[in-house]
């Protein structure tokens, strides 16, 4: 049995290894090693549907990577809250901020017994870096977890990361009110990041069409997944400051200079951006 300090505990029986999980297909999208053979069949499944499924995850990946070095390296950031922080793969927002600023804080949030006991046999500096229980679709409650204050002090600037964590809430939990409430509770100068599955739009028939398709899938086994608009996306950010260049497709935001950008039918699948909240 685990265990966490504020009394949440998990035995092995909360991890249900014979359904695909979220956390572990991403794992195993990004070649990772967290994973089981439910997981393993999930991912086949969608790489017969969509070649280059694994390809967004990557770009994901590779696009949190950039983020993190930018907010640490360029804004001088201090602090940082990962909501949806999955398995802590290769390249996690915390390791990607270490390597520039071993200082900064970390808080992974996340609401998987899996994330959470694999996360906490990890983390080396709880200093530093910690990982708490928490639902995005419950925001009040992270924002007023004790272990999230601990390591976050929202007098300062923060960098508020929704990294593939939004396209996770159903339109009935309203993604738009709980991006709002993680906003509103930001001071001046915070940073937003969002990246989320994109619909393309009606210019892109063909590719909408085998989108909305591939929605299905992932709902009718992942038990969710959402595809949205460009003008949604957008609205979770509210009247922040959008950074240059945008709302975009994620190979697209700042690439390493001379980077290759395949525009191929996954290109217009994932979007992100990164705002900053302005002084009042």
């Amino acid at each position: 049995m685990t265990s966490d300090e504020g009394g949440n505990r998990y035995t092995v029986a909360d991890i249900d290894i014979t359904r695909p999980n979220i956390a572990r297909v991403y794992d195993c999208f990004l070649d990772g090693k967290d994973n089981f053979s439910a997981d393993r069949e999930f991912v086949r499944q969608a790489l017969e549907f969509a070649p280059k499924a694994a390809m967004s995850a990557k770009n994901n990946r590779a696009f949190l990577g950039r983020v993190v070095r930018h907010l640490v390296a360029d804004a001088g950031l201090t602090q940082l809250l990962d909501i949806g922080s999955g398995l802590p793969t290769q390249g996690n927002v915390s390791e990607v901020a270490h390597a520039i600023d071993p200082t900064v804080h970390v808080v992974h949030v996340d609401n998987d017994p899996i994330v959470y006991t694999h996360s906490k046999a990890l983390l080396t500096d709880s200093w530093t870096t910690d990982i708490v229980v928490g639902d995005i679709r419950r925001p009040a409650e992270i924002l007023a977890d004790p272990d999230v204050h601990k390591l976050i002090d929202f007098g300062k600037p923060v960098g508020l990361l929704l990294f593939a964590i939004l396209h996770h809430v159903t339109d009935d939990d309203e993604p738009g009110r709980i991006a709002a409430q993680l906003r509103d509770a930001m001071p001046d100068g915070s940073y937003l990041a969002i990246s989320s599955l994109h619909l393309p739009g009606p210019e892109l028939p063909e590719l909408r069409a085998v989108t909305i398709e591939g929605e299905k899938l992932l709902v009718g086994t992942l038990g969710s997944g959402r595809w949205r608009e460009s003008e949604e996306i957008r609205g979770w950010f509210g009247d922040w400051e959008l950074l240059e260049p945008g709302l975009v497709p994620l190979p697209e935001w700042r690439p390493q200079p001379g980077a290759y950008i395949e525009r191929d039918e996954n290109y217009h699948s994932f979007y992100g951006g990164v705002a900053r909240k302005p002084a009042r």
